[in-house]
């Protein structure tokens, strides 16, 4: 991806976050050169992959496969404290899709907080990870609710859906109903090691440095 079109991405989201009253903390503001005399500050936020993080999932077309983050809270992904659970906003546009994958060890909320509906196509996995076509069983708002494999479920703002290990999802914005404000709680988050995509997949975007960045990524510190 070009520098430029992570800097427009990344102003956008900041836009639109703020229209839903969404705030970022301090760091989600720093320039590169502000990151000067507070090597304290990005040594524990990388280790938590905490901040602004953007990806087109190697597809080389971002506003059609791709997905805009920001991790606001994370355990040590050595698992060296004792904090369990992590927390992201995710801006996902209209017909923007996070491709299919499930994680081994994470199980998570995702939160729809305001915007537009939020389409999640479900499948459980076999145990040799490929997709089964067996019934899936998810959590919506507390409730449990039995659906065919396959199945796309619309998740409108203030409701979520929960996933369960190795259970394989893939979202994306309603068409014809603007861009969907995301939450996730969930357990600590490792986008190094926990994401097993059904089709081979990048997950952090090689950058071209077209122009001078507004802010690090969560991959770059």
């Amino acid at each position: 991806m070009k520098r430029s079109e992570i800097n427009r991405n990344i102003e956008y989201a900041r836009r639109v976050w703020a229209e839903h009253g969404w705030h970022l903390p301090p760091f989600a503001s720093y320039a590169p050169g502000d990151w000067a005399g507070r090597e304290e500050e990005k040594r524990q936020l990388a280790a938590r992959m905490l901040g602004w993080d953007l990806t087109d999932f190697g597809s080389g077309d971002f506003y059609h496969t791709g997905l805009l983050l920001f991790t606001l809270r994370n355990g040590r992904l050595d698992g060296t404290d004792e904090q369990p659970y992590a927390e992201k906003l995710m801006l996902v546009r209209e017909n923007q899709v996070t491709p299919c994958h499930f994680h081994w060890s994470k199980m998570e909320d995702i939160i729809n907080r305001g915007g537009g509906v939020l389409c999640v196509e479900l499948h459980e996995s076999e145990p040799d990870e490929s997709l089964s076509q067996r019934d899936v069983r998810v959590m919506i708002d507390g409730s449990f609710h039995t659906y065919p494999a396959g199945t796309v479920v619309r998740i409108h703002p203030g409701s979520s859906i929960t996933m369960h290990r190795g259970l394989y999802h893939a979202f994306w914005g309603e068409a014809g109903q603007g861009d969907v404000v995301v939450g996730e709680v969930s357990k600590v988050n490792d986008d190094t090691r926990d994401n097993r995509f059904l089709l081979p997949t990048g997950r952090f975007p090689a950058i071209e440095e077209d122009e001078a960045p507004i802010a690090l990524l969560c991959s770059e510190y």
